[in-house]
């Protein structure tokens, strides 16, 4: 969590300053801002943590940049803090993607374990992309005929099955699954076919 940030969006000074000296007294990093255009003025792809807005602004309000941040296809974590919630207000931010919904006051302790959680939430979304995008140059490396024996072992098919549907022998059947596993860096068949149903999965 070294690149976690708590951005902090609320049209309130005492409520800003408030909130960013207690996320920084836990050992987070805070950055505020007084709007939420100020905050989409200078939003960056690299930024990682969570956002915690006011829901009633003057200007844009919290739900609204929940729009405009699903819009952009921005996935930072929202928390919602407000004063005035109710129960289509909750409903509303909830279907937005708003991980949390709180009401102010709210207990310190409670604040900081759903922020905590949020940013769990994005740390496990970035790992998760990660994981594609590594996924996905592994299997670039890939020749056609490789990547159908690994399509073909991620089904279930035995060398001599494979070797007949590629109308090929089960001895190059072999050859061609040595040089797939050594490109995706497999250890064992349960490796690939792990990675074969992965790649089938982001196909879909």
């Amino acid at each position: 969590m070294s690149d976690a940030t708590v951005f902090v969006v609320d049209d309130d000074a005492s409520v800003r300053d408030a909130l960013s000296l207690l996320i920084s007294l836990k050992g987070l990093r805070a950055s505020v801002f007084a709007s939420a255009e100020a905050f989409l003025a200078v939003y960056q792809k690299s930024w990682r943590g969570c956002l915690l807005t006011d829901l009633k602004m003057s200007g844009m309000s919290g739900l609204e940049l929940q729009t405009q941040l699903q819009e952009r296809g921005v996935s930072l974590p929202v928390v919602v803090l407000t004063a005035h919630g109710d129960v289509n207000t909750t409903r509303t931010a909830l279907k937005n993607g708003a991980v949390d919904f709180l009401e102010k006051p709210v207990d310190d302790d409670v604040l900081m374990d759903v922020l905590l959680n949020a940013i769990r939430i994005d740390e496990e979304r970035y790992q998760a992309v990660e994981t594609r995008v590594e996924l996905t140059q592994r299997l670039e490396r890939l020749t056609p005929r490789e990547r159908a024996v690994l399509d073909l072992l991620a089904d279930g098919l035995q060398h001599r099955d494979i070797a007949e549907r590629l109308s090929i022998s089960p001895r190059t059947v072999e050859v061609y699954k040595a040089r797939m596993m050594e490109k995706l860096q497999c250890r064992s068949l349960a490796d690939v076919v792990r990675i074969g149903t992965q790649a089938r999965a982001g196909k879909g």
